[in-house]
């Protein structure tokens, strides 16, 4: 990349041509491509993909467009997005020679503004609001591989996997729900290539962040709103209680310790319902969230249902879950990337693994056992009764489903992790 940044436009495109020439020959090549860009190649050969084609997809329809955008949290992001990157660096009297464009998890554009003379150069390209630009579709991009990665990613020129799209560079960084790890989507700065700045895809990246941090800001307030209303109702309560909003954080507790976060069912509502960590309660909505009062057996212990079946599902490129099933009742958790990564290691290993054997697995140092420990905890706090410690293992009297794609070169894209890498090398083999 040093060598890249000390060219000009020109001849670093001519050079990431020969690069890509190369590699898809299975030739020698002047320069590695970088890393995210060269499994990125390898998902689209992989997929075939056509290198020389231009890949178009049908649009939404203008209703169901406008449904997206109206169902997407990124819609209030967007005033922020546009201040941080309609200004960037290498524009001049408030005018930037680039666009803006924001995409759901689906890689569906939603939103693009920017450059009219860059907004013609894309519409060109079919790079327009109810596209589809995942990487399937069209390739390596500054979309739809973030999406994939869940890092940010510079496609410049020539590293974009389809040829007609050679004469852009694109910078894109995915946007996630702090409240509960879900990928909202991406945004991204295209450009030609003599436009774009080498500190575009830092600022695409900070801005990103801005906005999560936006939408946790956002978060903390309703939570604070929730408290204000919860707390002279949890006054009155006997026993053991808890307010929490729709995604299970907690705003205020009597009767029992506080805990940032519950795993809340599937269908959660009003009534009784079992809840993972908590047991059988009953269920009671409050303005912004919902009361949630333990059921007590004579003795004073929680009503709950043990857990004997979970099915781990790592077989969707950007989604993962862990679905609980016993007798008392069923819930399914969404996982974060990181938990994901955690949870296939140890169905893989039903004897248990250690902090410093998971440390290795998943960051290639066996010395990260405070990091491990801190997620374990998280991990164990959010999917009650489902894991044990002493190692780290799913417990016994649960059966455990590890549902993977049938293509195990497809097995957690964004992973870094040794224990996955391990798992896709075969599958993957090399360019």
């Amino acid at each position: 990349m040093a060598r890249l940044a000390a060219m000009d436009a020109r001849e670093a495109a001519l050079l990431l041509k020969g690069v890509r020439e190369a590699t898809l020959r299975g030739g020698p090549s002047p320069l590695a491509p970088r890393a995210d860009i060269r499994e990125s190649w390898q998902r689209m050969l992989r997929k075939g993909v056509d290198p020389d084609r231009d890949h178009r997809s049908r649009l939404l329809s203008s209703v169901e467009l406008e449904r997206r955008r109206s169902a997407s949290p990124l819609a209030e992001l967007l005033p922020l997005l546009r201040e941080g990157l309609m200004a960037a660096p290498g524009s001049a009297s408030g005018s930037v020679p680039h666009i803006m464009v924001v995409a759901d998890a689906d890689g569906r554009v939603l939103w693009r503004e920017g450059s009219p003379a860059v907004l013609r150069k894309a519409d060109g390209h079919g790079f327009e609001p109810g596209a589809d630009w995942t990487e399937a579709t069209v390739g390596t991009n500054g979309l739809g591989t973030p999406l994939v990665t869940r890092r940010p990613v510079q496609v410049h020129s020539a590293e974009h996997f389809v040829s007609t799209h050679h004469s852009w560079t694109c910078a894109g960084a995915p946007i996630t729900d702090p409240r509960d790890g879900r990928l909202l989507g991406a945004v991204d700065v295209s450009g030609p290539l003599a436009t774009m700045h080498p500190a575009t895809l830092l600022l695409v990246s900070s801005v990103a962040k801005l906005a999560e941090a936006e939408l946790r800001n956002r978060h903390f307030t309703a939570l604070e709103r929730l408290r204000s209303v919860a707390a002279p109702v949890l006054c009155r309560v006997g026993g053991r209680a808890v307010a929490v909003d729709a995604h299970g954080w907690m705003a205020a507790v009597t009767g029992m310790p506080p805990v940032g976060r519950l795993t809340l069912p599937r269908g959660f509502g009003a009534g009784r319902v079992l809840v993972p960590s908590l047991g059988r309660c009953a269920v009671e909505p409050l303005p912004g969230g919902w009361l949630l009062r333990v059921e007590d057996d004579e003795d004073g212990a929680a009503v709950a249902g043990g857990p004997g079946r979970v099915v781990l599902d790592v077989s969707r490129p950007r989604r993962w879950s862990l679905e609980v099933s016993g007798g008392a009742g069923g819930w399914t958790q969404e996982l974060s990337p990181r938990h994901a990564e955690l949870l296939y290691v140890l169905a893989r290993h039903p004897e248990g693994r250690s902090a410093a054997q998971l440390a290795e697995d998943v960051f290639g140092d066996r010395t990260r056992t405070v990091t491990v420990r801190a997620e374990m905890s998280r991990v164990r706090r959010t999917l009650g009764g489902v894991l044990a410690h002493r190692p780290y293992r799913f417990r016994e009297e649960v059966e455990v489903i590890l549902r993977h794609p049938d293509d195990l070169s497809e097995l957690l894209p964004h992973s870094t992790a040794p224990a996955v890498v391990a798992a896709r090398g075969g599958a993957a083999s090399k360019l």
